[in-house]
Parts: structure tokens; C-alpha cells; sequence
């Protein structure tokens, strides 16, 4: 049978900053687990990503601090790169969108969509700063939503209410960069996706959806149900993708209409004769993870340009994620108020324990916290005193009691092994649905039934061999099943017992045999005055700009 192909992208940071912990469990994370299981489940699965690197805030920014765009997005690149490869994310391909593969296939994209009549020419009332002499970018104007009546609005989208917006929809407009309400809207002549002509497919396929979260269908209805217009995809900068339409060569495209065209370009990228199968075979699924402030321009804007272009697959499931807050509050640089990114390499301090304590707060269907207090309860309780507890007590039994060889003998205990296979069966459920938060605490139910399994069976009084069996199987099996949370303590695991299994294919078959290695210990409890520590270093602000 062929494999299903599975295409898995992580929404494209931003890189005018350093991501902090709510950046990370927003998309990244979820999508590198959800990655990692597809390919232990046996699926032709690849993980794609990279940055977004055009538009104005870098612009601006490389102009405050004498830099280039070029210089500031090599700087930033860099830098999330280290994060991302710190936090063990296993991406296939991490590219960027200021590279020229990325422009060359952004233009052949946008240009067929030209072709085919989705395209217009209309005239566009730009925001004009009279005090600083300059055309403003969405994200340059600020003022009261017209829809929630929110007061710090951007030009391009509601923070509060998440709805995408036109800067002059926004009521009393100012200009951020000197604070002054001298705003005018001057009439220039742009380029528009003509999304009144998409309207009803777009409808009609995100109802057609069955397996969207609930917030991420009404999030879409609600935006067609307003009305789609026409949508500006053109702006005046230098810093972007110039526009190859005669009459527009002095524009760029809108950082939104090409940005998103960078899952494309990266896959490419990372495989030129394999990546059209990912997004145009039949047997392959698209999986987006992104965050809330993402929902539209996947479920509408991006998936209007695949209709209008006609060459490519929708993608399959768009995971819409909610927000991480830090403590009772939202995550604050300027306030100190936080755990950012760039701090954690240098703290010691595996990596696991961070994967592990996010994995558990995942904001799938509504925001999450980040509490130290929450983080070292459910370190020592879960990680340290279930999972590493039942791991630590089976394979030092049977280092200690049989010289490290797991016994071989018949199973007899029939009802412990179905038990054991009914929650494998729920596990890959909930994997397959990116239900991710509660597939972590089923695989921990499973840990839990473990340790009551041995305390029952008491081994130490009578050397019990097929429950010792029994349970270094399961610490396979347990192996596994966590490895797309915390893969380095998964691999150390598998170490001890000398096994070489790196799929699902044998979960539940309790054939585990030979001999293990010398176990050590996996995780240790977090104290008090660590957390105090801890608190203190990943709160440090690092200025490496003026934003």
C-alpha cells in the first residue's frame, strides 16, 4: 500500500523579534510532536518551516538602527534558528522568505493567479503621515477598532477581537511612529485578490470540513458571513518581492499575499524533485498549526490564492491554536514579564523538562498559563514520580535481580495485556485527531497503570518474571509513545533497554528481550530555590535592537 503523504508546517515567524515561550507552544511544538508521531505511525510525513521576512516593521526597524533589512533578518534568522534547534524541533527544511527561491516561485504562483482573472487593478486610499512624510504600513497606523471598539487596533487586524481590518475602517487613526493624528488617505493605484469571486468555494469547503476545531470553522464562517472584498496585495516599499505586472514594478507584494506561498517555497526548497507530490498528490494532507491572530489567512486568505492559482492542495486540517499567558498576565518584554526563548540554552536545564511541562499546557481550544508553581508540581509529579518512577524501578529490578536480562517466559496475564493495548489503541486516537494535550495524559495514565501494576505484583518478594517482562515491555512501549513530547528521554530509554525499535509497528506485542544496560536515572525533582533561579534567568531581557 502506498503511504499517505503528510505535509506539516508550523505558521512563519515574524522576525522583527526573539519568540518567547508563548510564540513556541503556539505552533511550533504542537506541529514538531504532531510531525514526530506521523512518522513513528508510518506516514511519508515532512515538516516545513522558515520566516517571514519582508514588510515594514523591518524596514523601519533597519532604518532606527542604521542596519539593512538584509542584515537585520540575517541577524534574527540566526537567532531563531538557535531557539528552534534548541527546542529539538525536527524540521525537514527551515527557510526563508527573502531567499530566491521564495521570490522566484512566489512570482510564478501570484502571476498565475494574475492569469486567471483573479487579480484586479483599483485604486487604494493609502495612509499618509503628514508630520513624517512618509506612506504608512497596516501595522504603522494604529486607532479604535470598528468592530470591538478596542483603542491600540492595527491597520491589518483587531489584537482583541482578531478580525482583519483596513486601516481606514479604524476610527481615530494615528500614526505610531510620532504618535500624531496627522493622517491622510491618499488614492494610489494597487493590485487586489478579487475574493468576492472565491466566495462561495471557500464557504463551501470550510463546511465541508469535518475535523476543524469548532473556534477555527465559526472563525471562518463568521469572516464570509461579514462579506469578502477585494483585498490589497500590493504596497509601497522597497524591501519585498517586486511585482513583475506591467504598470506595478515600483510596488512589492503585501507581505501577507506572498508570505504564506513560503510553506511552498521552503518544501521546494528542501527537496526539488520530491516536492510537488506534498502539495499536489491526492494522497497527501496538509496540516497547518497556527495561532489565533493566524486563523484568517489560513482559512481564508491563503486558501483563496490555492483556489485562484488551481495548481495545489487545500490544506486538510488547519490546527488553530489560542494563546499561552505567563503567570495571570500576557508575556511582556517590556515588563520583564516572562520566559523568553534566548535565555534557555544557557540555563542547565534539559530541554525535556520544557517540551514536557508546554506539551501539557498546549492552548488547543482556549488559553493557557504559564505558572513556575504548576511547572514544578507536574515536573515532579508527573515526569519525575510517574513516568521516570515506573522506568527507573522496573529496569533497575532487572539490572539489580537478573543481571540485566529481561526474562523469558510465558504471558499469562491476559487481562493487564488488554488493558494495556485498549489505551495504545485510545493513545493513537487522540494522536490522529491533534488532540495532543490529552494524548500526553493518556500516555501517563498508561505510566500510572504501570506503577500500579508492579506495586501489586510485588516482584522484590518472590522475583515475579513475567511481571518484570510484562513491564519492561511497557517501558518500550512508553518509550515511543512519548517521543514525539520529550524525544531525548525517549531515546535514553530505548538505550537502556538495548532495543533498536524507532516505530509504531510493534506496540502492544510484548516481544521485548536480550539484555539492558545500567540504567540511570532520567529526570530530577525541581526545587524550590532552582525555580527561584530559574525565574530570575529566563526573564532577562536581551535588547539586540531598538523596536
Amino acid at each position: 500500500m502506498k503511504k499517505e503523504k503528510r505535509l506539516i508546517t508550523a505558521a512563519l515567524p515574524y522576525v522583527n523579534n526573539i519568540p518567547h515561550l508563548g510564540n513556541i507552544v503556539g505552533s511550533h511544538l504542537p506541529a514538531d510532536i504532531f510531525s514526530r508521531y506521523c512518522r513513528l505511525a508510518g506516514y511519508d510525513a515532512i515538516f516545513i518551516g522558515g520566516t517571514d521576512e519582508h514588510g515594514t516593521p523591518i524596514e523601519v526597524a533597519a532604518l532606527k538602527n542604521k542596519t539593512t533589512p538584509k542584515e537585520l533578518t540575517d541577524f534574527y534568522y540566526k537567532k531563531h534558528k538557535e531557539i528552534y534547534d534548541w527546542f529539538n524541533f525536527n524540521y525537514d527544511n527551515f527557510s526563508r522568505t527573502s531567499r530566491e527561491i521564495h521570490h522566484k516561485l512566489a512570482k510564478e504562483f501570484l502571476k498565475k493567479i494574475y492569469e486567471n482573472g483573479y487579480i484586479k487593478e483599483d485604486y487604494l486610499e493609502t495612509p499618509y503621515c503628514n508630520n513624517d512624510k512618509i506612506y504608512l504600513a497596516d501595522r504603522y497606523i494604529e486607532g479604535i477598532c470598528p468592530i470591538c471598539n478596542y483603542e491600540n487596533a492595527r491597520g491589518d487586524q483587531c489584537e482583541k477581537c482578531g478580525n482583519v481590518l483596513d486601516p481606514i475602517q479604524l476610527k481615530k487613526p494615528y500614526c505610531i511612529i510620532c504618535k500624531k493624528y496627522n493622517i491622510e488617505f491618499k488614492k494610489i493605484k494597487h493590485l487586489f485578490l478579487d475574493l468576492t469571486k472565491l466566495s462561495s468555494k471557500l464557504e463551501s469547503w470550510v463546511k465541508k470540513s469535518k475535523i476543524w476545531r469548532p473556534q477555527v470553522k465559526s472563525i471562518a464562517l463568521a469572516w464570509i458571513k461579514e462579506g469578502l472584498k477585494p483585498r490589497c496585495i500590493s504596497r509601497n516599499l522597497k524591501w519585498g518581492i517586486k511585482i513583475p505586472f506591467k504598470g506595478f514594478e515600483n510596488l512589492v507584494f503585501y507581505v501577507w499575499a506572498e508570505a504564506a506561498i513560503g510553506y511552498i517555497s521552503s518544501t521546494k526548497e528542501w527537496n526539488k524533485d520530491k516536492w510537488e507530490g506534498y502539495w499536489k498528490d491526492k494522497n497527501s494532507k496538509i496540516y497547518h498549526f497556527i495561532g489565533k491572530d493566524n486563523i484568517v489567512f489560513h482559512t481564508i486568505l491563503f486558501p483563496a490564492e490555492i483556489m485562484a492559482n488551481k495548481g495545489y492542495n487545500l490544506p486538510y486540517n488547519v490546527v488553530g491554536l489560542q494563546y499561552l499567558n505567563y503567570e495571570h498576565e500576557k508575556f511582556s518584554k517590556s515588563k520583564g514579564h516572562g520566559v523568553f526563548c534566548e535565555n534557555l540554552p544557557k540555563i542547565d536545564l534539559d530541554v525535556d523538562y520544557w517540551r514536557f511541562y508546554l506539551s501539557l499546557v498546549i492552548p488547543e481550544t482556549s488559553d493557557t498559563k504559564f505558572i513556575w508553581k504548576d511547572f514544578q508540581e507536574r515536573i515532579n509529579k508527573e515526569l519525575v514520580g510517574n513516568l521516570g518512577n515506573f522506568i527507573n524501578r522496573t529496569l533497575t529490578f532487572i539490572y539489580n535481580k537478573f543481571n540485566g536480562e529481561i526474562p523469558k517466559v510465558n504471558i499469562e496475564d491476559k487481562i493487564f495485556i488488554d488493558k494495556v493495548k485498549k489505551q495504545i489503541k485510545e493513545i493513537l486516537n487522540l494522536y490522529e485527531k491533534v488532540e495532543l494535550r490529552q494524548t500526553l495524559n493518556k500516555i501517563l495514565k498508561l505510566s500510572d497503570l504501570g506503577n500500579q501494576y508492579f506495586q501489586k505484583k510485588e516482584p522484590w518478594k518472590n522475583n515475579d518474571k513475567e511481571t518484570l517482562l510484562i513491564c519492561a515491555n511497557l517501558c518500550k512501549d512508553l518509550a515511543l509513545l512519548i517521543q514525539p513530547f520529550i524525544p531525548n528521554s525517549s531515546l535514553k530509554i530505548l538505550k537502556m533497554l538495548n532495543s533498536k525499535e524507532m516505530d509504531f509497528n510493534n506496540l502492544g506485542k510484548f516481544k521485548l528481550n536480550g539484555k539492558i544496560d545500567k540504567p540511570s536515572i532520567l529526570f530530577n525533582k525541581l526545587e524550590d530555590k532552582q525555580i527561584g533561579k530559574l525565574k530570575i534567568e529566563t526573564s532577562k531581557v536581551n535588547k539586540f535592537f531598538e523596536e
